[in-house]
């Protein structure tokens, strides 16, 4: 079982920046792939950044150059780092875990673990 906390969201103006934090319990944090999803309101949740165990990082289009991705394994906490925010960036952002990093690369729409969310708003 992993359990995750989402912490870091805010009200920010558009341009600025925005430290998401995800902390994790369990045993499989270090061998699980994780993933940042969000959901913005009346769309579905998508996968924005994800990255394995063996630090593969991948990331939707819309935000490469924008979103880094990071874990730290001794901390059981991964992270995403998002600059030069757009208002379309407002969502709900979720962390995720699975134990398969096919899934997570992928941006499965049924990870094995979700988080509470933590919400961003950008203002314009």
């Amino acid at each position: 079982q992993v359990q995750l906390v989402e912490s870091g969201g805010g009200l920010v103006e558009a341009g600025g920046s925005l430290r998401l934090s995800c902390a994790a319990s369990g045993r499989d944090f270090s061998t699980n792939a994780m993933a940042w999803y969000r959901q913005a309101p009346g769309k579905q949740r998508e996968s924005v950044a994800a990255i394995t165990s063996g630090l593969r990082m991948k990331y939707a289009d819309s935000v490469k150059g924008r979103f880094t991705i990071a874990r730290d394994n001794a901390k059981n906490t991964v992270y995403l780092q998002i600059d030069s925010l757009k208002p379309e960036d407002t969502a709900v952002y979720y962390c995720a875990s699975d134990p398969s990093e096919w899934k997570i690369l992928v941006g499965t729409p049924n990870p094995s673990y979700w988080g509470q969310g933590t919400q961003v708003t950008v203002s314009s």
